[in-house]
């Protein structure tokens, strides 16, 4: 499998984003997803993928701890591109857990951010993946984003969730995510955190193999 993940790569390399969306929907069986966490430049991939299949599931993991302007941006992308959202909610609230286990973990606390990042995320997301069992998983994965992203490819093999991930815009430049939503006048998001990373660098879990 790993020789023809490398051969579809290099086949792909050159393609446009929305031939990698169509390339991926007319291999997943009817059983695509794209994943999405309303970060900046989120709009570019999701518009992608609903011009392909415009009911796609669309995957949120809200962890609850997400800022004011994150909920907005996400009901506004929502109703804009008339997304099929699913979102998937920790077993505990945001609230529940840090009436329990205390202030979200800071960066220099790895032991106790891994746990919080199982709770509020890991789990809900494997939840999602055991409901829906997607053949392929879309994301908007940038080699540019961090050291560990930089080591993988349009399509990767999940062997997590037995899956195939593809990144469309993989090898895009925030100028060429900036330039596709003026050329679409699609919204964008900035005031974003994610606790569950804390760090740009730090994975939360979800894309290490």
């Amino acid at each position: 499998m790993n020789n023809q993940i490398a051969e579809y790569n290099a086949e792909l390399r050159n393609k446009p984003a929305l031939e990698i969306v169509r390339w991926g929907i007319a291999r997943a069986n009817h059983r695509a997803i794209v994943s999405t966490n309303f970060r900046p430049y989120e709009a570019v991939i999701l518009h992608l993928c609903v011009q392909v299949q415009p009911d796609i599931p669309v995957i949120w993991v809200d962890h609850g701890y997400n800022r004011p302007a994150t909920y907005r941006f996400a009901e506004q992308l929502r109703n804009r591109l008339n997304l099929n959202l699913k979102i998937y909610l920790p077993k505990l609230s945001a609230a529940h857990r840090d009436a329990i286990h205390g202030p979200i973990p800071g960066i220099d606390n790895e032991a106790e951010l891994e746990k919080f990042s199982a709770m509020m995320k890991l789990e809900p997301f494997e939840r999602c993946m055991q409901e829906l069992a997607p053949n392929v998983w879309f994301t908007a994965l940038r080699k540019v984003q961090n050291p560990y992203r930089a080591t993988l490819d349009i399509l990767s093999e999940d062997e997590t969730y037995h899956t195939i991930k593809v990144s469309p815009v993989f090898y895009w430049t925030d100028a060429d995510m900036e330039a596709y939503l003026k050329q679409y006048n699609l919204p964008n998001e900035w005031d974003y955190f994610d606790p569950t990373k804390a760090d740009e660098k730090r994975e939360c879990g979800l894309h290490i193999k």
